[in-house]
């Protein structure tokens, strides 16, 4: 019977602990940028699928005349993106991939007049309703989802793992341990 309490107990304390945990983690700390060493083709291919219809970014701070164009660089067009698309999913498990060549961040990628959505409400509005032409996309921005590109198979991007499921997995472990 004292085993049975020290086993409730240990349930509701790692329960308690987890609600803290993820009550301690703010909305919308995440972003999803471009993985460093993706390969230029999947890249692009990437950002055209996530500035095209069925990926909904909103790229229009990635266009010539927009805040977040400069600098002019694929890699960062493709983390605007690629954010974009995360967090109008509302960070979903798998929103922050794109075959391979996007990982999620802790840190907060805004730099000068370049603001990075840091939840759904703050990543854009609608790019207009479905069948309409217009499109707030950079010219050249495709339709096509990315393709699983093997040019560099590699690389792998690495799982990505929140700091309160590690402290909560290890608490579990010396729990049970602990008899």
């Amino acid at each position: 019977m004292r085993r049975r309490g020290r086993l409730v107990a240990a349930v509701a304390l790692t329960t308690a602990l987890a609600v803290l945990l993820a009550a301690a983690r703010p909305a919308g700390a995440a972003w999803c940028i471009a993985r460093s060493g993706a390969p230029e083709k999947a890249l692009q291919a990437a950002l055209d699928y996530a500035c095209g219809p069925a990926g909904g970014a909103d790229c229009a701070p990635i266009q010539a005349s927009g805040l977040c164009y400069l600098p002019n660089s694929l890699a960062a067009h493709a983390s605007y993106a690629f954010n974009s698309v995360f967090q109008r999913s509302r960070a979903a498990p798998g929103a922050c991939d794109f075959a391979g060549t996007a990982i999620t961040t802790l840190t907060d990628p805004s730099y000068g007049s370049c603001t990075y959505p840091s939840s759904p409400s703050t990543a854009g509005q609608s790019r207009g309703s479905p069948g309409s032409s217009t499109s707030t996309s950079p010219p050249g921005f495709g339709t096509s989802p990315p393709a699983d590109i093997s040019d560099d198979s590699s690389v792998e991007a690495p799982a990505a793992a929140s700091f309160p499921s590690l402290i909560l997995s290890c608490f579990m472990y010396l729990l049970l341990q602990w008899r």
